[in-house]
């Protein structure tokens, strides 16, 4: 009998290298939400990728760094009077977050060069992952980006920025939980081409919500409209008060009201259109397809319900940091779920015996 293989899967090692790093990225995310919620982001003002890794070490050190904080908007408007000690806490939340991201971007490169020098990778997995380590590299600099709108006119970041960042970055995960799923040879699943569909609606509505979410931190639209699940005194703003900037499009950006509604409604329709896919995956007996829709709906309203007590309660950090891990799950399994009912190509079938002669 003569054997006739197809290509192997990739090695395990692989895999359990990119599931490190999405790990190390959705902590960088809950650090990074951390650093916002406590007002940290902007207690080092320099942008040093090398030398900023070594903390102040001495007292002299650290009086230099404080008082090159006393010079930007943020601590004259509202940190007036802080003392040094004060200071210290909010710098080692910034401090952490970066030497996070200087982490990961070791993690990722050396084995990275590492798989390359061995020779273990395909042509189209290291195309994927080289676009992934460039995405990270630009990353890095949409941090700083980030951070130097808050440095001479504003006291705060731009929401633009961060949303930006928090949205790049979640995105880079995304890339990588696609592509630890794409190593792991799985049958197609026969699903109504509808199924592929909103699976696809579910994760571009997801990533659409993060953004949303992201604004709202950034305008801390969650401390203001506190009722649920009126807004404004009712369910439905007037428009006059939703659209009074001009041009209107400014107002999905700007305004703390439509910023929050929007995010809202966005909840809504993610949590209605989950609700369908999963009805629909499971009347159409979609077999894992029809488990991965019900743990993302389960997903979804919990992170409808928390959204609420974090409102209600106006962000306390727990809730908040609470909601945005959830917010986490969610894109995980929307981006397991889209990927399970990907169409799949007949070479990455597992190796298996032929007879010669035979049909296959």
């Amino acid at each position: 009998m003569t054997m006739i293989s197809t290509p192997s899967e990739p090695h395990r090692a692989v895999r359990w290298w990119l599931i490190s790093v999405a790990a190390l990225i959705a902590l960088m995310v809950l650090v990074g939400g951390a650093t916002r919620l406590t007002e940290s982001g902007l207690s080092i003002v320099e942008w040093k990728p090398v030398t900023g890794s070594v903390p102040p070490l001495s007292e002299a050190q650290w009086t230099e760094a404080f008082e090159a904080y006393k010079k930007i908007p943020q601590y004259r408007e509202l940190n007036a009077g802080m003392s040094l000690s004060e200071f210290k806490e909010i710098f080692w939340w910034e401090w952490s977050h970066r030497l996070l991201g200087r982490f990961i971007g070791v993690a990722y490169l050396l084995p990275f060069l590492f798989f390359l020098w061995r020779g273990g990778l395909s042509g189209e997995l290291k195309r994927r992952l080289w676009l992934l380590f460039a995405l990270g590299g630009l990353q890095g600099a949409v941090g700083w980006w980030m951070v130097a709108s808050g440095l001479s006119e504003r006291v705060e970041v731009s929401q633009y920025r961060l949303a930006t960042h928090l949205l790049l970055a979640l995105l880079i995960f995304a890339g990588i939980v696609w592509t630890v799923r794409r190593l792991t040879k799985r049958p197609q699943i026969a699903a109504p081409a509808r199924l592929r569909f909103t699976s696809a609606l579910l994760l571009v509505v997801t990533l659409v919500q993060i953004y949303f979410g992201a604004l709202v931190a950034g305008l801390r639209a969650g401390r203001a409209y506190n009722t649920w699940p009126q807004i404004d005194g009712a369910f439905i703003p007037s428009a006059e008060r939703l659209w009074f900037e001009t041009p209107w499009w400014r107002n999905m950006f700007d305004n703390v009201l439509t910023v929050q509604f929007e995010h809202r409604m966005t909840a809504y329709a993610l949590f209605a259109l989950a609700l369908l896919h999963s009805f629909d995956a499971v009347r159409s007996r979609a077999g894992s397809a029809a488990g991965g829709a019900l743990w993302l709906f389960a997903a979804i309203s919990l992170q409808a319900v928390l959204g609420i007590l974090t409102l209600l309660n106006q962000v306390p950090i727990d809730l908040a940091l609470a909601h945005q891990a959830v917010a986490i799950v969610v894109l995980t399994l929307a981006v397991m779920q889209m990927e399970r009912l990907a169409s799949r190509h007949q070479t990455h079938a597992q190796t298996r015996a032929v007879p010669v002669g035979q049909p296959g």
